[in-house]
């Protein structure tokens, strides 16, 4: 029963009118991890409409962020809960029963492509996680 009424508290926030991505990302994988494929379908289609597309990937940011400069030679790393955001985003992707589909795979090539650009030189990423 605590499950349960933990997945209602989850449904109830995820059908407010005005989620941030972060919580859209969250309740999406958090969805995907209790089996809800509706759910789950629902807030990665809302993600999509959201998506920062550029150099042949995909990742999401703060709403109202400035644009970044496009410097020669220079390319700055998100901030930390830019890259939570899409890897949590990447989790809802993957995680689904039964197996996500050719297009869920193709989708969350580009988001990890993007992911694997913010590596710092040792490896790791920016993250409070």
């Amino acid at each position: 029963s605590v499950v349960r009424n933990a997945l209602f508290c989850l449904e109830t926030a995820a059908n407010q009118k005005e989620n941030h991505v972060y919580t859209k990302a969250l309740l999406a994988y958090a969805f995907a991890l209790a089996g809800n494929r509706e759910k789950r379908k629902e807030l990665l289609d809302s993600l999509e409409k959201e998506a920062v597309r550029k150099d042949g990937s995909v990742h999401w940011q703060r709403p109202g962020k400035e644009p970044e400069a496009d410097l020669p030679y220079y390319r700055s790393r998100a901030p930390s809960a830019e890259v939570e955001v899409t890897a949590y985003a990447l989790l809802a992707h993957l995680t689904s029963q039964p197996a996500p589909a050719q297009e869920e795979l193709s989708s969350a090539a580009l988001i990890a492509k993007w992911i694997s650009s913010q590596q710092n030189p040792n490896g790791g990423f920016s993250s409070t996680q």
